[in-house]
């Protein structure tokens, strides 16, 4: 009776040629699409239907590479050269993150249904060395989850219904740019620029203005650089950091997901640095320099202000304020240091400050002068409400009365953004704190170098430094305290 069921056992087998094997050359790509075509026919024969993504490929490791060039400034040039070549070539890529880069068109919740649904399926592709050259074996499809990583040469299928998905949304931006802003707004977008190149564009952010979108904002930075300075890009610029909406002066943002990612892992490390009294200036890759007009004067024109920073609720919940935490264990707070110096005090009562923050904290240069040197920003109603109730305008000589009248007051700019009013000579001043200097390391080309050459030095790697002009009310105090 054995030998009958064993016959009867290899009879019901599949045959062998339904395995397909589709063998490469090893003179050709094995990940090209005319080397599956015949496989894909295949399952669409068979009944499957599934819409299939590219093969997964090896990315630049963002988030590593701006690790290193910050170490190449704070550890020295040893480690850079030792470990680019292992960590900033790669990435770990989720299954998520792949379906969203291939098919931005698609939008994401659709995409995470599909995949809390399980219809999200992975081929992996093991490759076989043999003595004609490479063999790609086929595997059966398995389901993937959203966190799963990729590996080199992983195909996603999505269900066939996908393609049913409206392609003209991926036309959605320039008709954003058509719909939502008029050909004024765009050249006044346009016209903020201070910098760009492949990786990262910079502007000059005017006071007044959200950076990113909220309860209550109607135009952001976000959206309105999505609209006006996308260009060519197939993706919209991303932001890596933030100014307050009073706050003036240089604003930088990635304009791919690779740059984006390496200038986040960049300020992240900033941070970090200053945490373990990385604050030399020549060891610091990243270098911000705001301008800020202060009521008073410190008792030291230069120094170094440590003092930890933490978040009250006020207004019986309906607001909250950053405040120096002396006391760790009664309220949770963040490290924050800054730098500062006197850049000038020729009027009296007033003082014109450069403050460096070597962390990033929420509105630590507006605590810090307000709290510590005790001496708060002009224009910071949040943290000097009760100095602005005695609040007197700085009255003008002769002379700049008549320079005033070279400057008439000039209608509202678009998206009601109006740069002329409220300088010291006015009874409600605006927030006098500017992003005035900036020096980061050149994200382009240090991307450029690796994918040229994975082992590359990036010890010596260039500078980019950047320099926005003052709006013009604190240019109009400038000239009001120095005259």
């Amino acid at each position: 009776m054995v030998g009958p069921i064993l016959l009867r056992r290899l009879l019901l087998r599949p045959p062998p040629s339904s395995v397909a094997r589709l063998c490469i050359s090893a003179f050709h790509n094995w990940r090209s699409y005319a080397t599956t075509e015949t496989f894909h026919e295949d399952r669409e024969k068979r009944g499957e239907k599934w819409f299939t993504l590219p093969p997964f490929t090896a990315t630049i490791n963002g988030g590593a590479l701006g690790k290193e060039l910050s170490r190449n400034r704070s550890y020295g040039r040893d480690v850079i050269t030792k470990t680019a070549t292992t960590s900033t070539t790669s990435t770990t890529t989720t299954a998520l993150k792949w379906v969203t880069r291939c098919c931005p068109e698609l939008p994401r919740s659709l995409v995470q249904k599909l995949f809390r649904l399980r219809q999200v399926r992975r081929e992996s592709c093991d490759m076989e060395c043999s003595g004609e050259g490479v063999e790609a074996l086929e595997r059966p499809l398995k389901r993937v989850a959203a966190k799963d990583s990729m590996n080199v040469g992983d195909r996603i299928h999505l269900p066939i219904s996908v393609q049913e998905f409206p392609n003209d949304k991926q036309e959605l931006p320039n008709d954003k740019k058509e719909c939502h802003c008029s050909e004024e707004e765009v050249t006044f977008i346009r016209s903020l620029e201070l910098y760009k190149d492949p990786a990262i564009i910079v502007i000059n952010k005017p006071p007044g203005m959200p950076v990113q979108g909220g309860i209550g904002i109607k135009r952001s930075l976000d959206e309105l650089a999505a609209a006006c300075l996308s260009y060519d890009f197939s993706e919209p610029p991303r932001l890596v950091h933030r100014l307050d909406r009073d706050s003036s002066g240089i604003l930088v943002m990635g304009r791919t997901q690779t740059s984006a990612t390496v200038l986040h892992s960049i300020f992240r490390e900033k941070t970090f640095g200053a945490s373990n009294d990385v604050i030399d200036d020549a060891k610091r890759i990243l270098q911000r320099r705001y301008w800020a007009l202060v009521i008073g004067s410190p008792r030291q024109r230069r120094g170094l202000i440590s003092a930890p920073l933490g978040k009250v609720v006020v207004d019986n919940g309906k607001s909250d304020r950053i405040t120096i935490v002396n006391d760790s264990q009664t309220l949770p707070s963040q490290h924050a240091i800054t730098k500062y110096k006197v850049i000038g005090s020729p009027c009296p009562g007033y003082t014109w400050l450069e403050l460096t923050p070597l962390t990033g904290r929420k509105h630590q240069l507006r605590v810090h002068c307000a709290e510590v040197l005790r001496t708060p920003i002009v224009g910071d109603y949040k943290y000097a409400w009760q100095t602005h109730r005695n609040w007197k305008p700085l009255a003008w000589s002769n002379n700049e009365c008549h320079s005033d009248e070279e400057f008439p007051k000039r209608k509202n700019l678009p998206f009601d953004l109006n740069m002329e009013s409220g300088s010291v000579s006015e009874k409600n001043p605006r927030l006098h704190l500017h992003c005035k200097q900036m020096v980061l390391p050149n994200v382009n080309l240090a991307l450029q170098n690796v994918k040229l050459h994975s082992d590359s030095d990036l010890s010596e790697l260039e500078s980019l430094e950047l320099v926005a002009p003052l709006p013009s009310f604190m240019q109009r105090s400038w000239n009001i305290t120095n005259s």
